[in-house]
């Protein structure tokens, strides 16, 4: 017989060490883990505090940046000449940097930036380079120290003397633009309008076709909240393509074309976008951008809108009868657009002496159809026709410039004779037939007491508007600057309330400038350093007298650095401008009507860098834009 026996158990050591092994194991890949996830969340961190350093420092780079761009801007705005960026950059280049700025933005960092070049390009345009450094300054002296975070940024801005879009309007007035007391055929306009403040239709409603804009401007007192405060009557399309193809329609060869799309292109088209601009579209509708044989068109309205602080709409209100409705376009306020100034008569004076002596800069050698201009080369002259001798005399000097003031006649047989920019030293008096291209500036006022006419004046009607555009280019454009008053009508006749109280504050506004100085409201009344009244001429009223007539045609851009105004149609009639108005105040008294004002688009500019059909040498807007931004590299200081 056989004796059962018992297996050993294993002693609790061994299961103890098997136990231990597998903890270490466990705590070892949870050291693994933890040290992964704390190198992982150290590098999250650092990342994280890389970006937002490059951040902090990107921010510091602009702004030195504008911190230089300012102290260029305000002297070059208020001037309107490169004359003090030349001086203050002179002898920049990089390690000898000009118009040093240096600053600290508290709880980001410090800045420093200056001009490193500066660059005459042409009599408009100049170009500066900018180098700025944006670092946080972690021991707080001031320095960029070793292991201290830094970026650096060069940029070149463009200082430019641009062609100021106040030319784009029929009426322009960098106050508060108004319509009193008109029905819908006694006032038509055909063209765009636009003020810097309030626009304002009161006592009746003229027919606008074109666009109107208003604008909040703080600068003038009382400030302009830029509102419309009603909508103007306007015809639809229909009406104004019946009316422009009416041959018994007075001036109808002046009106802009209606808009074709078989003639100047499908909306989205590269035919549209040159056209656009210059024709009229009563169904206006907003547009979005789209690239265009590679260039890209921002968004925007196309056709006749109302647009003031509240937004951009489309409107119909084809009668006084009918209550207007309004389509919302866009929501985004308008904005004041710079009227340029005309204080500095020197300026104008150099702008006549320059025409003669650097012709490539300022003259057009050939039209656009290549025939060669025929007065490329010569100076600015005015000529007037000399009835004892038979003959043209030019009463302007080798400069373009005209001693005094100037009384100028032209009739159908001897119009008066213009070419580029003629400055006078004190007053333009002026009517009748004029010829050529040129812009008058008067160091006082221009007083129109009289039509006037061009004698070979342009037509926009045809199917072919680059064909059109070919045959205007050579027509006559006439431009009347002021540094004064652009004053129409005879002024020794004037009295208030005709039109001297539109003349005079209340009505005309004061406004502060951009150093924050009050410029007190234009009156009428006040007498200058000639002696006479502001709105009277320094050439004698028996003058005046023996040659004023009414005004019932201006075939002009109009500019004024105050008021124009005046009476127009007092020997009934009524009156006609084509061309534009641009002035601060306007104070036109009507004493017949119709009033009708025709825009003439070849003044408008045909797109950036773009000049004008004809460019008349107009008065430009100083503007300020960064062509360039580029980023040289940012160090952590790690």
């Amino acid at each position: 017989m056989q004796r059962n026996r018992r297996t050993p158990r294993r002693t609790p050591r061994s299961r103890k060490g098997t136990a231990l092994v597998t903890t270490f194991g466990v705590l070892t890949l949870m050291a693994l883990a933890a040290g992964s996830y704390v190198q992982s969340s150290t590098q999250t961190l650092r990342q994280a505090q890389h970006a937002v350093m490059e951040v902090r420092a990107t921010q510091l780079c602009e702004a030195g940046l504008n911190a230089v761009q300012r102290e260029l801007w305000r002297p070059f705005r208020a001037s309107q000449r490169f004359t003090e960026i030349a001086q203050a950059t002179t002898g920049a280049s990089p390690g000898n940097e000009r118009v040093v700025r240096s600053g600290e933005i508290g709880g980001v960092g410090n800045f420093v930036a200056g001009v490193t070049g500066y660059t005459q390009v042409n009599p408009y345009l100049a170009v500066v380079n900018i180098r700025t450094v944006g670092f946080i300054d972690r021991n707080n002296n001031d320095l960029l120290d070793p292991g201290e975070a830094s970026k650096e940024v060069h940029s070149v801005a463009r200082f430019e003397l641009a062609r100021s879009q106040v030319f784009d309007y029929t009426y322009f007035v960098n106050n508060y633009g108004w319509m009193d007391g008109f029905r819908e055929g006694d006032l038509i306009v055909n063209g765009d309008m636009r003020a810097n403040g309030n626009f304002d239709f009161l006592n009746g409603s003229p027919t606008i076709n074109g666009t109107v804009i208003a604008a909040a401007n703080d600068k003038l007192v009382p400030p302009a909240a830029g509102l419309i405060n009603t909508p103007p009557v306007k015809w639809n399309d229909t009406t104004y393509n019946n009316n422009w193809n009416n041959a018994a329609t007075p001036h109808r060869d002046r009106w802009r074309p209606a808009y074709n799309p078989s003639i100047h292109g499908a909306i989205g088209t590269a035919d549209f976008e040159r056209w656009r601009d210059l024709v009229h579209f009563s169904n206006a509708q907003w547009v979005a951008g789209r690239d265009v044989n590679g260039t890209y068109v921002a968004p925007g309205s196309f056709g006749s809108v109302l647009a003031d602080a509240t937004g951009t709409s489309a409107w119909t209100r084809t009668s006084t009868g009918q209550v207007a409705t309004r389509t919302v376009l866009d929501t985004r306020p308008t904005q004041e657009v710079v009227m340029p100034d005309l204080s500095d008569l020197a300026r104008y004076q150099e702008l006549s002496r320059n025409f003669s002596t650097d012709p490539a800069n300022y003259q057009k050698a050939n039209f656009g159809d290549g025939t060669a201009n025929p007065n490329y080369g010569q100076p600015a002259y005015v000529e007037i026709w000399n009835s004892t001798l038979g003959r043209y005399d030019r009463i302007s000097d080798a400069n373009g410039r005209v001693a005094g003031s100037a009384v100028l006649i032209g009739t159908t047989t001897n119009p008066i004779r213009i070419y580029g920019p003629v400055t006078v030293d004190q007053d333009v008096v002026i009517k009748g037939n004029v010829t050529g291209q040129g812009t008058f500036y008067a160091g006082r006022n221009v007083h129109v007491v009289g039509s006037v006419r061009y004698s070979n004046p342009p037509n926009f009607r045809g199917s072919n508007p680059a064909a059109l555009e070919q045959q205007n280019e050579k027509r006559d454009m006439l431009g009347l600057a002021a540094r004064g008053s652009v004053i129409m009508g005879d002024p020794t006749r004037f009295s208030s309330p005709y039109p001297l109280a539109y003349m005079t504050p209340p009505f005309t506004k004061g406004r502060f400038d951009d150093n924050g100085v009050f410029i007190p409201p234009y009156n009428a009344l006040e007498r200058d350093a000639t002696g006479r009244m502001r709105y009277q001429s320094v050439v004698p009223d028996a003058t005046i007298r023996a040659i004023a007539e009414g005004v019932n045609q201006i075939d002009a851009i109009l500019y004024t650095n105050f008021v124009g105004g005046g009476n127009v149609g007092t020997g009934g009639g009524g009156m006609t401008l084509n061309g534009t108005l641009v002035s601060k105040d306007e104070a036109i008294v009507a004493w017949s009507v119709p009033i009708r004002l025709n825009y003439d688009n070849r003044v408008r500019e045909r797109g950036p860098d773009v000049p004008p059909l004809i460019d008349l040498n107009l008065p430009r807007q100083p503007t300020l834009m960064r062509s360039t931004w580029q980023d040289r590299g940012f160090s952590p200081g790690y």
